[in-house]
């Protein structure tokens, strides 16, 4: 009997959800237990470890999909720790640029190790070539829901 597609495609949103909430509360409850941090706060480290120059605000909250009032809190406490620091645009006085500090830097590595290890063995019963399989699915996926979302609004979504 096939399966309905609009049927078929629920079903995958509903695994997905499932699974990336799973994962997230695993990773949360470790990342509090072995380095009483926040897998926010993780987030926010790795993003500014991929941009060596720094982020403004804005672009930080555009990579971690939250609102800017968020990512200002978060990073206010980070830069009381110690791990990021602020700096004022030089082309405009209003905007921030956020960098990892030295003591951040070698925080999120040591993290990063470990953060990897568990992720590759939470997901150890999963076979390399359907994670590789897989990965390559939810990439067209997202490229899939990219090109939709535009043609799409308003037609009925929430």
């Amino acid at each position: 009997m096939a399966v309905d597609a609009s049927r078929a495609r629920l079903r995958l949103w509903l695994r997905l959800l499932a699974t990336t909430n799973e994962l997230e509360r695993v990773l949360r409850r470790r990342m509090r237990a072995q380095f009483g941090t926040t897998l926010p706060r993780f987030d926010v480290m790795a993003a500014l470890e991929r941009a060596p120059g720094g982020l403004s605000m804005s672009e930080l909250s555009r990579h971690l999909m939250v609102t800017n009032g968020n990512t200002t809190t978060l990073v206010g406490a980070m830069e009381r720790d110690g791990l990021v620091q602020r700096t004022v645009s030089p082309s405009d006085r209003r905007s921030f640029s956020v960098v990892l500090t030295p003591a951040g830097r070698a925080r999120f590595e040591r993290m990063a190790a470990v953060h990897a290890r568990w992720v590759s063995e939470l997901l150890a019963g999963v076979e390399v070539a359907d994670a590789e399989r897989l990965s390559r699915g939810l990439h067209e996926a997202r490229q899939a829901i990219r090109a939709n979302a535009g043609e799409l609004s308003g037609a009925g979504g929430r």
